[in-house]
């Protein structure tokens, strides 16, 4: 005698509501940004003020120039004192990092997330139209993570 099952075909399981994941909806927009003529001293004060590891530098018209971080015035610092050198010429254009590496602000965050872990990099500005409008750090991208796993991860 064949069983019969009176369940009926299963429904195909829901899925969960896509989760907006784009680098521009993670970044952070108010920025503490330094200018190239800006003292590494003063930019040392504004660092540990704001509680920030670097930012963005930018020339008055919002346009990236690069990048000072705290390694950057701490070398600066280091060298200064080694070599016997004053303090009062040590602007971040001279220690800035020229050549920065931006992001897409129309980038899927777990795309950046795979460019922060090639990198090693703490930090990526987001540049439209020539201009600074924000930046994405790594804990950005833990953030948006976290978010996504409370729509779609189960522990």
């Amino acid at each position: 005698m064949a069983i019969k099952s009176f369940m009926g075909k299963r429904a195909e399981p829901e899925k969960p509501a896509e989760v907006p994941m784009l680098v521009r909806d993670y970044m952070t927009e108010k920025l503490i940004t330094f200018r190239d003529y800006e003292n590494i001293m003063d930019v040392v004060e504004k660092l540990i003020k704001h509680g920030i590891s670097g930012g963005c530098v930018v020339n008055e018209r919002n346009e990236l120039l690069g990048i000072i971080s705290e390694g950057d015035c701490m070398k600066q610092i280091s060298d200064s004192r080694y070599y016997n050198m004053p303090m009062t010429d040590l602007t971040v254009g001279k220690r800035m990092i020229s050549n920065v590496e931006t992001i897409d602000g129309n980038m899927n965050v777990l795309d950046a997330a795979k460019i922060f872990i090639e990198k090693r990099f703490r930090r990526f500005p987001i540049v439209e139209n020539n201009q600074l409008i924000g930046q994405i750090s790594q804990r950005d991208v833990l953030k948006a993570a976290l978010r996504l796993k409370s729509h779609t991860w189960s522990y």
